[in-house]
């Protein structure tokens, strides 16, 4: 509060606000709510109650833009229907909403009747959890309040055009709903984490995916199954369903499908050869995707730039031979393709455009790695090989020899049981400007690595220190006390995230979130993540003396601190000891 005090003075031409308020609760509701906001985007809001939204309807009616994450998830604080009304009831601008959090609390009689007050300009809808039900009688256009039994309700949110939603289960009744109650719809993405093994009649059949796109707007269609908390599939759903849903999807433009085990190579080329306008295609635990799906991929528009395969076991590399013809692919995500090895790389090395390549488990090895070095790797923001087991420390050196001049940014290099210390002090030397790097479960990482990337200099324009803002560590073998010296001020001046074993001492972990309450230091494994609207490096800026004081602790043997803090806790730690 008292920081945020002085950096919210009294402003009335404020017009957007994003804040991380995990430290505020409803005493800041005040300070932050101003008349002349338009967006809002407030992230991790448990200590909230539901004042949060009613205090919003009331204070920001002129808000065309609205973020509400974990709102009321702290024990103790509560959130009621009549909060939701004052929201939808006030905020009559509103043209975009997402309310991250669960909407499935609410009493189901007052719902629909609730959300007959939203704003009619309302295009873009999206919620953290409901239950299909709820969705399906809010749109039920025949369904009036009970007090007119016999009124037909005019349409509810008639303007929305994208609609994101969490539910128990995607079902048929649901499905069809949504594609005859929204007319105008161009995006739709539905997510469901069944508890227990979906019945017929709260499951996705072949009947459900044939009303898909009934008024024919729909773009963007995203259908997936999470395996959460149950290993569960549309088992109810064939290649017939596809080809149903294929026929009046002519014009879609991204397709993302997850968890359809009973769809085959005929289904999903359906979609390919049907699609013309196609862009983007996710599949997601498609078991049966073999590689004939991309046999006559020449005969298709060859338009595809974002492609997705996770956890497709059946790929091989002719499958990436074929894909690769599409050579303005800009994504490629094959994270859990196992039997995807060098000759793989070896095709996706001609790839000019590609920004981010993910080959999670994958079967390469060094040699592969080899083949990006004088290709794509110029090109890259984005690569992760976690889980590559044969990779080494040379994969480093070959990818990062200097001869290029890279724009790779975030580099996952975790559950590699073979990269050491001197594979990280070859990514310092080479200075690339990596803005997030993961090395958990590396058993072989040490102290050594931190003080390297600790000094490590990639831009002589912006000061001495590491560009990182992201660093997880989390489960490395050779990590001790002596790295958080390392981890404090003034080293890793731009560094927000931070994943580390909490076991290493609690006191010290503890002690450093204090010392730098910006980061966000996480200790129980989770993986770690930054805000895409939390780009603010220079607002934490400051000028260090170019001093190289690695060279320095290495001569000397010994590193002196000026945080007392810290050091009583490195003291009580030697104790321990």
């Amino acid at each position: 509060m008292e920081l945020i005090k002085s950096l919210l003075p009294p402003n009335s031409h404020l017009q957007s606000l994003k804040l991380d308020c995990g430290q505020l609760n409803d005493s800041s509701i005040e300070l932050l709510l101003r008349p002349s906001l338009q967006e809002l985007c407030f992230h991790n809001c448990a200590d909230f109650s539901g004042k949060l939204l009613s205090e919003i309807g009331s204070r920001c009616k002129d808000v065309r833009s609205l973020y509400l994450g974990s709102v009321a998830e702290k024990r103790g604080r509560a959130i009621h229907i009549s909060d939701l009304e004052e929201l939808l009831g006030g905020c009559t601008q509103l043209e975009e909403l997402n309310l991250m959090f669960d909407l499935s609390l609410f009493l189901r009689h007052n719902f629909a009747r609730v959300w007959a007050l939203a704003s009619k300009k309302l295009t873009s809808l999206e919620i953290g959890y409901i239950s299909s039900v709820m969705v399906t009688e809010l749109l039920s256009p025949n369904v009036g309040p009970h007090q007119y039994p016999n009124q037909i309700r005019p349409s509810i949110l008639p303007a929305i055009q994208k609609l994101s939603l969490a539910v128990d289960y995607i079902t048929d009744t649901m499905v069809g709903t949504i594609s005859k109650g929204l007319a105008l719809l161009t995006h739709l993405e539905l997510r469901d984490a069944p508890l227990i093994e979906p019945r017929v009649t709260f499951d996705l059949t072949n009947s459900g995916l044939q009303q898909i796109n009934q008024h024919g707007r729909l773009k963007h269609l995203s259908l997936v199954r999470s395996q959460e908390f149950l290993s569960t599939y549309f088992k109810r759903v064939n290649d017939l369903g596809i080809l149903l849903m294929a026929d009046k999807c002519a014009n879609m433009e991204s397709i993302c499908l997850g968890g359809f085990c009973r769809v085959t190579d005929t289904g999903f080329k359906t979609i390919l050869h049907s699609c013309s306008s196609l862009y983007k295609l996710k599949v997601c635990h498609g078991s049966q995707l073999t590689d004939l799906v991309f046999h006559d991929i020449a005969a298709t528009s060859l338009s595809l730039t974002h492609v997705s395969f996770r956890w497709c076991n059946l790929l091989t590399n002719h499958a990436i031979k074929s894909l690769v013809r599409n050579t303005h692919l800009k994504v490629l995500d094959l994270r859990g393709c196992k039997n995807l090895g060098d000759e793989a790389l070896a095709a996706i090395g001609s790839l000019c455009e590609l920004k981010m390549l993910q080959l999670d488990n994958s079967d390469i090895s060094d040699v592969g790695i080899a083949y990006l070095q004088h290709g794509i790797i110029s090109s890259l923001v984005s690569l992760s090989v976690r889980g590559c087991k044969k990779l080494t420390d040379k994969c480093i050196s070959v990818l990062f020899d200097g001869s290029s001049k890279l724009e790779l940014q975030e580099l996952d290099l975790s559950n590699l049981p073979n990269l050491s210390d001197n594979g990280v002090l070859a990514l310092a030397k080479s200075r690339v400007p990596i803005s997030e790097l993961r090395m958990r479960q590396c058993p072989l990482i040490g102290d050594t690595s931190i003080m390297a990337l600790a000094s490590m200099q990639a831009d002589d324009d912006r000061g001495h220190g590491s560009n990182l803002r992201l660093l997880d560590l989390y489960n490395c073998g050779g990590i001790t006390q002596l790295s958080f010296r390392w981890l404090k001020k003034p080293y890793f001046p731009r560094l927000r995230w931070l994943g580390v074993t909490g076991s290493v001492n609690r006191d010290i972990v503890d002690a450093l979130a204090r010392n730098r309450p910006f980061l966000h230091v996480a200790c129980h494994g989770e993986e770690l993540g930054t805000d895409p609207w939390n780009n603010i490096d220079s607002s934490y800026m400051h000028d260090y003396e170019e001093l190289d004081e690695l060279e320095q602790w290495l001569q000397e043997g010994e590193w002196e601190s000026d945080d007392e803090e810290m050091e009583d806790a490195e003291d009580d730690a030697d104790v321990v000891v």
